[in-house]
C-alpha cells in the first residue's frame, strides 16, 4: 500500500503543500505536468491558502525530478516573474474585495435609474404634483 502512495506522491511537497494540492485538483504528478508549477501555484493561491515561494521552487523541482534547492537562480527568478504576471493579469481578490465589488454592482443600477429622473422611486408620494385642492 505505501508503495502505492509513493507512486502519487509529488516530489518535494510536504504534507500542508500535498493538501492543498489536492484541494485545487493537482494530485498526481502527472497533474502537475499538465498544468506547470506556475499554474499548479497560482491555483493554491487562488483558493485562498498562503504558499510561499518553496512551493513554486519545489512544484517546479518536482517536474525536473530533483530537489527544488538545486534549481538554478535564472530558473527561479523566472519562476517568480511569471507568477507575479500571472497575478497582475488576473489579481488575486480578498473575500472582502470581492464582497465589495458585489455590493457595488448591485448598487450601480438603482443609482442610474433613479438619476434619470424617470417615475420616482418606491417611497415617493405618489400624488405629488397632482391637484391636491379637494380637502374633506
Amino acid at each position: 500500500m505505501a508503495a502505492k502512495d509513493d507512486s502519487n506522491k509529488i516530489r518535494n511537497v510536504g504534507p500542508k503543500g500535498a493538501a492543498w494540492l489536492r484541494q485545487v485538483g493537482v494530485r498526481t504528478q502527472d497533474d502537475l505536468v499538465r498544468l506547470g508549477p506556475v499554474d499548479a501555484f497560482m491555483k493554491v493561491k487562488r483558493a485562498g491558502f498562503r504558499p510561499s515561494l518553496n512551493l513554486l521552487y519545489a512544484l517546479a523541482g518536482a517536474i525536473e525530478n530533483r530537489h527544488w534547492a538545486d534549481l538554478p537562480d535564472e530558473q527561479k527568478h523566472a519562476l517568480v516573474a511569471a507568477a507575479e504576471a500571472n497575478e497582475t493579469a488576473n489579481p488575486i481578490k480578498s473575500r472582502w474585495q470581492k464582497q465589495v465589488e458585489r455590493s457595488e454592482r448591485s448598487v450601480e443600477p438603482r443609482e442610474e435609474s433613479s438619476d434619470a429622473g424617470g417615475d420616482g422611486g418606491f417611497l415617493d408620494d405618489p400624488d405629488a404634483g397632482h391637484d391636491t385642492a379637494h380637502e374633506d
